[in-house]
């Protein structure tokens, strides 16, 4: 294996941004011609450069690039979403009846607030959630 940028700590301009990222991608297919990536916790030579090399390009793109996060919704949500509107229930309407504060629910529909075990009982109760997404997305 090949070693390139091992004098540098920085990247800081577009051109030599791509250079790395094509190298890693190199790196990435030789290594795993070789057999080098096989093993999910493998530390060797390739993973080690990836890694190097990775960061910098990791640096690269959150200081000078500006990327949008993509927001996903939880099933559990989506689920919680979809039984409300089939019963034509407002949010202040369902935590009336999950008995707790509007702004309680609010957090927990936009993910700022964990299900509480209280809570996941009155989601099933109340609004018949399936058990199985109350536990794997609470």
């Amino acid at each position: 294996m090949q070693t390139k940028f091992s004098t540098i700590t920085r990247i800081d301009n577009k051109p030599l941004y791509d250079e790395a990222m094509a190298y890693v991608n190199a790196l990435i297919e030789e290594a795993t011609r070789n057999g080098a990536l096989g093993d999910q916790d493998a530390d060797n030579e390739y993973t080690r450069e990836i890694g190097r090399v990775g960061c910098l390009c990791a640096d690269f793109e959150t200081e000078f690039m500006n990327f949008k996060r993509v927001h996903f919704k939880s099933p559990l949500i989506l689920s919680i979403e979809n039984e409300l509107s089939k019963r034509s229930i407002k949010q202040y309407q369902a935590a009336k009846l999950l008995h707790v504060k509007e702004s309680t629910l609010s957090q927990i529909m936009t993910g700022r607030r964990a299900v509480s075990m209280r809570m996941a009982k009155r989601l099933y109760k109340e609004l018949d959630i399936d058990p199985r997404l109350i536990l794997e997305f609470a």
